[in-house]
């Protein structure tokens, strides 16, 4: 589980810094910085994600290599961070939008503003402490989503490779022995499916 981890973990981190930055800026702005960036949350999102990561992890990571990056899983590894950020943050940003949005209607934004105070005070002494909940919850969907994303394209040969141990790695050598082990199936599709279940229920909690 450390290598799923540390790529859901930094992929999640990245995420939630450029959804909630987005998503702030666009929900407390008005007119054409507003619409400029909910049509690019709306371009991003109608992108199917796993067919352009599919698409997209070979060539970028052909791109990281020429710039000096090692070959095999280290450029993998970046490569796979890079691409579930890049596509992950429009979900976030959405959401953030929408709080935003019904927040900077309420009565303590009203009365920073009464009081005079500057536009990034509101936006970060005032909006940003209460959008906690919904970033929180965006974290536990997006953890284990990461996870199982990393699995399966390493399943497909798209992700990490031998000698990591991951998940993804383990079930798609395990298509060629379970007939003589299939405990070197069960186990780590058993334990992905705990972990992604556990993050779940912790975010519904």
């Amino acid at each position: 589980s450390r290598i799923s981890l540390f790529i859901a973990i930094s992929a999640t981190i990245i995420t939630v810094v450029i959804g909630t930055t987005i998503g702030i800026i666009s929900g407390n702005s008005r007119g054409r910085t507003d619409s400029i960036l909910s049509r690019f949350m709306d371009i991003t999102l109608a992108f199917p994600l796993l067919l352009v990561i599919i698409a997209m992890s070979p060539v970028l990571e052909q791109r990281l290599q020429a710039w000096g990056l090692p070959a095999g899983n280290t450029s993998r590894i970046t490569t796979l961070i890079l691409v579930l950020s890049i596509f992950g943050w429009p979900y976030l940003a959405r959401l953030i939008r929408g709080q935003v949005l019904s927040l900077r209607e309420r009565e303590f934004v009203e009365a920073a503003i009464s009081i005079g105070s500057s536009n990034r005070r509101i936006l970060w002494r005032e909006l940003l402490p209460n959008l906690w909940a919904p970033v929180i919850v965006i974290v536990s969907l997006s953890l284990p989503g990461y996870v199982a994303t990393e699995s399966t394209l390493s399943f497909l040969g798209l992700g990490l490779m031998q000698p990591a141990a991951s998940w993804g790695v383990m079930l798609g050598d395990s298509v060629r022995y379970y007939r003589a082990d299939p405990t070197y199936l069960f186990i780590p599709g058993i334990a992905l499916v705990v972990l992604v279940m556990a993050f779940n229920l912790v975010g519904d909690a």
